[in-house]
């Protein structure tokens, strides 16, 4: 993240009297209460200090992904986008998704651990208004979102006209995927 990015979203009392900024998180479930689980997850981002219109699509299932492609044998996954307003930063937003996977039973992210495992809640930021970031921390717009039906999919069902920062509108990019054979 740029210097000058990183100083303008210090913290989330920086961002008050800022305009609100359209963020995008996916979700997703394949171990436990599914349903439960995004229902409680979409109920948390909603009480998230300084976020509001919190906008959700409709749960897809889909199966499961791993390094060689899609896994039949796993449990298959519940997947939902929510669009959203906040004022919080990118960095704090990101902290309070993995605080809430967390209290949904994630086992806490490490840097360089699998990313590739079944999951009781997976909370994704896609994309916060059109900030572009290589951090490691916080990679925006997310590295995989244009390859990924289940977050493209879900999303246009509730933006018909969104884009991907620095990728292009999302139903261009969807049809892309499913004309390439891409992942479900």
């Amino acid at each position: 993240m740029s210097r000058r990015l990183a100083q303008g979203f210090r913290s989330e009392h920086d961002r008050v009297d800022a305009p609100p900024v359209r963020a995008v998180v996916a979700l997703g479930a394949n171990l436990g209460d599914r349903e439960a689980t995004l229902t409680e997850a979409l109920r948390s981002l909603a009480r998230l200090p300084l976020t509001t219109d919190v906008v959700a699509s409709e749960p897809i299932e889909t199966i499961a992904l791993t390094p060689d492609g899609p896994d039949p044998d796993a449990p298959a996954y519940l997947n939902a986008v929510a669009v959203l307003q906040t004022r919080l930063a990118p960095s704090v937003l990101l902290g309070f998704l993995h605080a809430i996977e967390a209290d949904h039973g994630r086992a806490v992210r490490v840097p360089g651990a699998a990313r590739w495992q079944d999951r009781t809640l997976d909370l994704d930021l896609i994309a916060y208004g059109d900030v572009r970031s290589d951090d490691p921390a916080l990679l925006l717009p997310h590295p995989r979102a244009a390859e990924r039906d289940f977050v493209l999919r879900p999303w246009l069902s509730i933006e018909p006209d969104a884009v991907l920062p620095g990728r292009g509108r999302v139903d261009e990019l969807l049809r892309a995927l499913q004309t390439d054979g891409g992942r479900s």
